[in-house]
């Protein structure tokens, strides 16, 4: 694959997990946005900033302080920068009975907010405190 060429990969659970929560420390997003169990590969390459995390099994994670429940498939990947992952590929945020795709997260410090941006154009805003490491 074109997109994967030249990238630094981490394979299994430990290392994948490490390479996961540098990334977002690195982009200055939250901890807590990527709640991943069962790590098989994390891949990133610096040219392009195109990331992608392969996990055993689609994971469902409950945000407790917004009430929003959302589904990581078994292939999360984007294009991430400073503050934002952009046409994100593999989340899912339920909203009442459906399941829109989340195509772009992004982080805004100065107002303590996190936005979802979903493929129909609908953005939903949260507190950047929901999504610390280990809610």
């Amino acid at each position: 694959m074109a997109e994967k060429e030249g990238a630094i990969v981490k394979k299994g659970q430990e290392e994948g997990l490490k390479m996961a929560i540098s990334l977002l420390q690195k982009f200055e997003l939250p901890l807590g946005l990527l709640p991943l169990a069962n790590v098989v590969e994390v891949g990133y390459v610096e040219s392009t900033g195109y990331m992608w995390i392969a996990q055993q099994k689609k994971v469902e994670h409950q945000f407790k302080i917004i009430s929003k429940l959302v589904s990581y498939d078994t292939e999360v990947k984007g294009y991430i920068e400073k503050g934002k992952i952009k046409k994100l590929k593999g989340v899912k945020a339920k909203e009442l009975m459906l399941w829109p795709p989340v195509s772009e997260i992004t982080a805004d410090s100065p107002a303590g907010k996190i936005h979802f941006k979903s493929l129909a154009g609908i953005t939903k805003s949260f507190p950047v405190e929901a999504f610390a490491a280990g809610q």
